[in-house]
């Protein structure tokens, strides 16, 4: 038997083609999803996810999306089996980070500055606020069965270009994260690498973030019985193999943070390739008679605009129509 073809195919099953895909499929939208990798294997997978500001660009946009997702993940926060939790803990810097407080922090109710004795050693500011944290291969799992209860589908089917994907569908949305590089040929768009090391949890309830300049932080991320530790960023880094050398750094600063980490019973280590660009791309596109979204360049943001993006991304495809 023959498939019928979709109104929308969505390209890419990572946690902004998922989202898109089950915000169409839920708005009555014919919508189909053909990814290279399952969802489980996607770099969103191996995301800490905490939901937070993230700085990038196109600044108002970015503001937007963001307390968009915030509204959505508190919501989800409320339902079961989500993977989504509200979660506190703190935010800090070995730098000032000053009074101004990013436009996304406002959707926080209990921002409020850390006491230089909730400090570790070495951070010099910082703030503790209550943010989604969220449990990412079984978030992913819920957004798939939510979009087939939404009569959504899911195919693991490599898409090599846009013609081909056209082909498919009049309308495709391009969320391909760093595979836009290539799909697109958009030179703007980078890998950076990012590892974490899953630990068995001591038991730590609070997340830590530290926030700077530098390309290699302190991340404590507290997942039930697992703990994901990280982090750092390699622009241009195409390798996904773990590195013992990052593995070992991430678990020397996040113990100097929380001396429970001192002996750490490690699980797993990821790395994935986050989508690095100057600034989000989501706009649509004339293409050989067909019409794309594009809905990539999150770099490590993917998580934290999600649903805001989603909800553009998928307003822009049902408009084109």
């Amino acid at each position: 038997m023959t498939t019928a073809p979709p109104a929308v195919l969505v390209v890419g099953a990572g946690v902004q083609g998922l989202t898109t895909a089950t915000v169409l499929a839920e708005s009555g939208v014919d919508v189909r999803v053909r990814t290279a990798e399952a969802p489980r294997d996607t770099t969103s997978s191996v995301a800490a996810a905490m939901w937070g500001p993230t700085f990038l660009q196109p600044t108002e946009r970015v503001t937007g999306w963001t307390l968009d997702s915030h509204a959505a993940f508190t919501a989800l926060a409320d339902e079961q089996d989500t993977g989504v939790r509200i979660v506190g803990g703190r935010v800090a810097a070995r730098i000032d980070l000053g009074d101004e407080i990013p436009d996304e922090a406002r959707a926080v109710s209990d921002l409020a500055p850390c006491a230089p004795s909730d400090l570790p050693a070495g951070f010099v500011s910082g703030y503790r606020m209550s943010v989604p944290l969220i449990d990412m291969p079984g978030y992913l799992e819920y957004l798939v069965d939510r979009l087939v209860r939404a009569g959504g589908r899911l195919s693991l089917s490599p898409v090599s270009t846009l013609r081909a994907a056209t082909e498919d569908a009049p309308i495709v949305v391009n969320c391909t994260g760093v595979g836009a590089h290539e799909l697109v040929g958009d030179p703007q768009v980078r890998p950076v690498r990012g590892q974490h090391v899953v630990v068995r949890n001591p038991g730590i309830e609070e997340y830590f973030m530290e926030v700077g300049p530098d390309d290699r932080w302190a991340g404590i991320f507290p997942h039930g019985e697992r703990l994901i530790l990280g982090g750092d960023a390699r622009e241009h880094d195409w390798n996904r193999e773990s590195d013992p050398v990052s593995t070992s750094g991430i678990l020397r600063r996040c113990a100097a943070i929380d001396d429970r980490l001192a002996e750490p019973v490690v699980l797993d280590v990821m790395v994935g390739l986050r989508p690095g660009r100057p600034a989000v791309r989501l706009e649509i596109e004339d293409y050989e008679g067909a019409r794309i979204v594009h809905n990539y360049g999150h770099g490590g943001g993917g998580v934290t605009l999600s649903w805001g993006c989603a909800h553009e991304a998928a307003a822009l495809a049902a408009a084109a129509l």
